[in-house]
């Protein structure tokens, strides 16, 4: 009898993604996903390991799925992504986390999932956490079991080799490696053929992503597909996530400037304002620098949206260091922001040579101060806003009322507008009538 596989995912848009290629996988080798835990044979959790608080809802997640277990003594319990590359065996000792866990499977160990099933079934606990230099899934067509029908992730490259200090990726996902041109353009193809007209193309750093093409032994680059992609079809939206400022190049801006479907919506990590944490924190530019990055942005794209994540609170991180973040928030104007606590990572660079001495209270205090100037700022950005006229890729339903829609304009805010008949996909031009800090307000043109 078919069995049913149930896949609980934390973390990142790459988790996301991996999971639709576990359900990929498991689909083709006669499974069934479903969408109900109580309902699964077998549950897969797909974890994240960047913050230690990440882990720990996966691990009261985990307690709380034995309870299941003891209703049906035959579900199988898996812990997949980085958390399984990073405490391996750990999981697998009851004793240790409270829970028992049948499987623990790295990200590059996927394929594998079928076989290391048939080995739970045979009463043996199953592990593969070895990291590959070459896996891409780059054959494996998605299923997007959990999508909306509108938007879809592409994974583009996987792994990254920029080996922040404070940061466990490197160590969980491996060395850098870029899928192929073709497979990425088969799949962003298929995707608009079938309906969804927004694609974001995924890699822990895109902008490193270098294929080398056998056939005409050219090197792509991260601009050359961004605008290949582009061009499959105007009313196909692209975005990309995560960028790295040292890679943040002119040549890449242009291509956005130029291709009016490639959205006006741009990450760029900055993680401090200070040069002197940036370099404890190993991010290979300065405050200098990034403030030369957002200058270019602002020249080459002028109603871009610019987006940041910034850590509060790193190891040795002075006041004055605070203070430095602050003034270049200011600075810059973020239109929005992931905002964090330091997390001391095991195994990270930062864990072996730094002390983690900022006093919690400490960076409790700086971290909500952060929070309170993004918010102003946020506000202050969709009240800038207010007046103005978007395009609006209709996603569903608000979730506050059903007469309204909600969806995104190119700089990646939500905006929500009366229904008058809209389906998923509609682009609707959209009149700005008012906002929150989080939200666009407004109505149909």
């Amino acid at each position: 009898m078919e069995k049913k596989i149930y896949i609980e995912t934390y973390g990142c848009q790459m988790n996301f993604s991996d999971s639709e290629i576990v359900a990929s996988i498991m689909t083709e080798n006669n499974y069934s996903a479903t969408r109900d835990a109580e309902d699964a044979d077998i549950i897969f959790i797909n974890t994240c390991s960047i913050r230690d608080n990440a882990e720990q809802k996966v691990l009261n997640r985990l307690k709380q799925l034995q309870v299941l277990r003891k209703q049906k003594p035959n579900l199988v319990l898996g812990v997949l992504g980085c958390m399984a590359e990073r405490l391996k065996t750990e999981l697998l000792e009851e004793a240790a986390t409270g829970s028992r866990v049948d499987m623990v499977v790295g990200p590059d160990a996927y394929r594998d999932l079928p076989q290391l099933l048939l080995d739970v079934e045979s009463g043996h606990k199953a592990v593969n956490v070895i990291l590959s230099t070459e896996e891409t899934y780059a054959d494996i067509t998605p299923v997007r079991y959990a999508s909306n029908g509108v938007s879809a992730f592409i994974s583009i490259m996987r792994g990254c080799e920029n080996f922040c200090t404070y940061c466990v990726v490197p160590y969980t996902r491996g060395k850098e490696r870029s899928r192929n041109m073709k497979s990425i353009l088969s799949e962003a193809h298929d995707l608009f053929e079938r309906g969804f007209r927004e694609i974001t193309l995924l890699g822990q750093n895109v902008n490193s992503y270098q294929y080398e093409d056998e056939k005409s032994g050219k090197t792509i680059t991260f601009p050359e597909l961004l605008e290949a992609v582009a061009a499959i079809d105007l009313s196909l939206r692209v975005r990309f996530a995560t960028s790295h400022p040292k890679d943040m190049s002119d040549e890449l801006l242009q291509v956005i400037a130029r291709n009016e479907n490639i959205c006006n919506s741009i990450h760029l990590p900055v993680q401090s304002g200070s040069s002197a944490v940036l370099k404890k924190m190993n991010r290979k530019y300065t405050r200098e620098g990034y403030l030369e990055r957002i200058a270019a942005i602002k020249s080459i794209i002028p109603d871009a949206a610019i987006s940041t994540d910034i850590i509060a609170g790193f190891c040795s991180e002075t006041e004055d260091d605070h203070k430095q973040t602050i003034s270049l928030m200011e600075d810059v104007g973020f239109d929005f922001a992931y905002m964090f606590k330091y997390s001391e990572r095991p195994g990270t660079i930062a864990e072996k040579k730094f002390d983690d001495d900022v006093p919690e209270d400490v960076k409790s205090r700086r971290l909500q101060e952060i929070i309170q100037l993004q918010n102003k700022l946020s506000l202050r950005s969709n009240r800038a806003d207010i007046g103005k006229i978007f395009e609006v890729l209709v996603e569903g339903k608000s979730r506050k009322s059903e007469k309204m829609v909600s969806g995104r304009n190119s700089q990646n805010k939500m905006v929500v507008f009366p229904d008058k008949g809209y389906k998923p996909g509609d682009y609707v031009i959209v009149k700005i009538r008012d906002c929150t800090s989080a939200t666009l307000k407004g109505e149909a043109v």
